[in-house]
């Protein structure tokens, strides 16, 4: 017999409930805030509203499926079972903060604050839950096959991101490393006003730079970092769509120099090509969608690769 759905309600701590924590009571809380011009009642209204949308949620699962919950900072350690149907309760970035622990697993996004929020992947409101459940737990209909990127080093360290991946130095500081394209013949790049330093092998051109860092995102993540970086170069490129099997890549701030190029800044990736970046410094990193405390740690003369995962984020429509 097969198990019965398990719903995965995934949320994260409130401003409020951090305050309280920091600072031991509500009055305590309360203090500190005014003395910066804020009041608490505002803050604590979010809270009260998240903790709303929560309950409507849980009381929205049919009785016979099972339920459980876990909060942001705990996903690491979470198993995901295929069965579970991840209702994600919060912001948009709460949705990309799971979408990497996942499998193909089924996700509805509950915006519990709307107005603040710009729902772009918490679509729905906590009253929808009791539609959007059993639908999603039979057949997983209307769902939006979210691209995702991944960064694969040389010594298997993988990270997956929904939005996009960021590959530099610690506190984004100046990065020194070899950019190269391998190109299937499909993807495009954007130069810069100095030529072009490296060598051209049968793998694509390879150009030594020094910069304060590379950007790879999807569609997702072209409305946040992504798309500020390219209203910032003028729209030059096409950005993806969030189901698009395409990346874009930007080099933030690529300094010119005798020994660096600025030829390739900017691109994309389709589904078969690869952005491969080898490290010439003692220390970089690659983190996924904001959160610098898990990334991988590359060090000297190690290659990362970067393209179109192979998983998709299911996102109910």
């Amino acid at each position: 017999m097969s198990l019965a759905p398990r719903v995965v309600i995934v949320h994260r701590t409130t401003e409020y409930e951090e305050l309280v924590a920091h600072h031991g009571t509500h009055g305590q809380a309360a203090f500190f805030l005014s003395s910066r011009g804020r009041t608490i009642e505002e803050v604590a209204e979010r809270h009260h509203r998240t903790r709303r949308a929560l309950t409507a949620v849980a009381s929205a699962i049919p009785l016979t499926w099972r339920q459980s919950r876990v909060e942001r900072a705990d996903l690491d350690r979470f198993l995901f079972a295929p069965e579970d149907v991840v209702v994600v309760v919060g912001q948009d970035g709460l949705v990309a903060n799971v979408a990497k622990y996942l499998a193909g697993q089924p996700v509805v996004g509950i915006d519990s604050d709307p107005g603040r929020n710009p729902g772009v992947l918490v679509r729905h409101r906590p009253t929808d839950a009791a539609r959007l459940l059993p639908a999603a737990g039979a057949t997983a209909t209307g769902v939006d096959e979210l691209t995702m990127v991944e960064a694969v080093a040389d010594d298997t360290q993988r990270l997956l991101a929904l939005n996009e991946i960021y590959l530099g130095a610690a506190g984004h500081q100046t990065a020194r490393y070899r950019l190269g394209l391998e190109d299937d013949g499909d993807s495009r790049h954007s130069g810069g006003s100095q030529g072009r330093r490296g060598s051209g092998n049968d793998r694509g051109v390879v150009e030594v730079q020094a910069s304060s860092g590379v950007l790879v995102g999807t569609g997702t993540g072209a409305t946040g970092w992504i798309r500020s970086v390219w209203e910032g170069r003028g729209g030059p490129l096409p950005l993806p769509r969030p189901t698009e099997d395409r990346l874009v890549w930007f080099v933030r701030e690529a300094w010119p120099s005798p020994a660096t190029g600025t030829s390739q800044v900017a691109g994309l990736l389709s589904a078969t090509s690869r952005l491969t970046l080898t490290v010439e410094s003692e220390r970089l990193i690659a983190f996924g969608d904001g959160m610098e405390g898990d990334s991988l740690e590359l060090t000297w003369g190690q290659s990362v690769r970067v393209g179109v995962c192979g998983r998709r984020l299911r996102l109910v429509g």
